[in-house]
């Protein structure tokens, strides 16, 4: 899976509650022998607070959709939600089972206060270090052949480089169990120029600038070396540079199939700088030509009307 960036582009491909019940009514109002009228009592059952991590699904037409179109306004996202969801835990118990090692240096950092200082040092080596622009991300690692399992029950944050280690602010519901995850990296390559006095160094210089880093869980836990190894795309934590936080991503479906389709004809989308999310088929990929002349022909065209605003006849001329 490898991800397609550039400094002016800001989309990148990479491939790879239930509806209300109704209001019960007693039967309709009758009159007794004493020709007394019963009162009309109208009862509701109490409403389910519905879960924002719902992997959201949506059927309609994407056929002309583009970056910025993914987003819905409130109405629109509370009729998927009550008609369209599915829970990610459709399958749990068909997860793969990683073996449990216990580490004596384990100390579960769930429910401690966030930005909260630890008075003690860890063994970074027992954690997957994952180095950002603005900090140094630490989740615990179980042993494993294959280096790829986090334990979410433990992390810490620091400053880039330095060993004072604190707790992260933990936005959504993390797993309480090992899971296999898939690292990638959203951020942008910063060229710069050396001094003119430095005649022999490099003619630019480039750093690569990591805002955020996603991880993607394995589709059943499966090994990548699994012959139906698949990512579930359904499942991402994002790890934000800026706040120095962890949460999990609010995918919506578009893709054919809902729950019993195909994973490796999925296609995950994301955009408005990484944080939107969407899943659709294989065969609705856009070259990254045409969705780059999209974005600049949108940005392009809002710029002109904002420089046409400034004339006295806009209102008139535009309608041209």
């Amino acid at each position: 899976m490898k991800a397609a960036m550039s400094i002016s582009t800001t989309s990148f491909l990479f491939l790879s509650p239930p509806s209300l019940p109704p209001l019960s009514r007693t039967p309709q109002p009758s009159f007794s022998s004493s020709f007394k009228l019963k009162p009309l009592i109208l009862q509701t059952s109490p409403t389910t607070r519905r879960n924002p991590f719902l992997t959201r699904a949506d059927d309609g037409d994407v056929e002309s959709a583009g970056p910025d179109d993914y987003e819905m306004d409130e109405d629109e996202m509370e009729e998927v939600d009550n008609e369209k969801d599915f829970d990610i835990e459709y399958e749990a118990n068909g997860d793969v089972d990683i073996a449990t090692a216990q580490s004596m240096n384990f100390v579960s950092t769930q429910g401690w206060d966030p930005d909260t200082l630890v008075d003690y040092r860890i063994n970074e080596d027992e954690f997957h270090k994952i180095s950002l622009l603005d900090c140094d991300f630490f989740i615990r690692k179980p042993p494993d052949p294959d280096n790829d399992v986090y334990d979410f029950r433990e992390m810490y944050v620091t400053p880039p480089d330095t060993d004072v280690y604190s707790i992260p602010k933990v936005l959504a519901p993390m797993p309480q169990k090992y899971i296999r995850c898939a690292q990638s990296d959203f951020g942008c390559d910063n060229v710069t120029e050396p001094p003119v006095d430095a005649r022999r160094d490099p003619l630019y210089k480039s750093e690569r600038e990591i805002e955020k880093a996603f991880l993607t869980k394995h589709y059943k836990n499966r090994r990548l070396g699994d012959p139906e190894f698949v990512l579930d795309f359904e499942e991402i934590y994002v790890i934000d540079s800026k706040t120095k936080s962890i949460t999990r991503a609010k995918v919506l479906v578009t893709a054919p199939g809902g729950r019993t389709r195909d994973r490796k004809s999925d296609l995950l989308v994301i955009a408005d700088k990484g944080n939107s999310f969407k899943i659709i088929h294989m065969s609705e990929k856009d070259d990254p030509t045409t969705v780059i002349e999209r974005r600049e022909w949108a940005q392009s065209r809002e710029e002109m009307e904002r420089h046409l605003r400034k004339l006295r006849d806009f209102s008139t001329s535009n309608w041209f």
